[in-house]
């Protein structure tokens, strides 16, 4: 009965199928002679969460924008036609910004973020 579990046990267990993937490789030596081994990556300064600055390099480079950009670049857009609005109007607009807001907050690094439009 106790195989039956561990059995049941061992199924259940989560498997990270990319650590995998990248541990065989390197068992294989398929990383030992890679361009620029043991050299600092050469990285700018001026990111957010230096943590991530790769990650932030690689999509400048492929002209990507992190969604939490393209969202704070349209929120910006709807503050400003606030200004034009009146009434139901821009009750409308207001939730559908504050909307944005709260998207934009799960998405954005805590620094960042944004207060609600009242």
């Amino acid at each position: 009965m106790a195989d039956k579990k561990e059995e049941f046990e061992d199924k259940l267990q989560y498997t990270d199928h990319m650590t995998e993937i990248i541990k065989k490789a390197e068992r294989e030596g398929q990383f030992d002679n890679l361009p620029g081994k043991g050299k600092p990556l050469k990285l700018r300064q001026d990111y957010l969460n230096p943590a991530e600055k790769q990650l932030y390099k690689t999509m400048k480079d492929n002209h990507v924008l992190p969604r939490w950009i393209e969202l704070g670049n349209k929120i910006d857009k709807l503050k400003d036609d606030l200004d034009k609005l009146e009434g139901k109007e821009k009750r409308k607009l207001i939730k559908e910004v504050n909307k944005k807001i709260k998207e934009y907050n799960y998405a954005c690094p805590p620094s960042l973020q944004r207060n609600v439009v009242e």
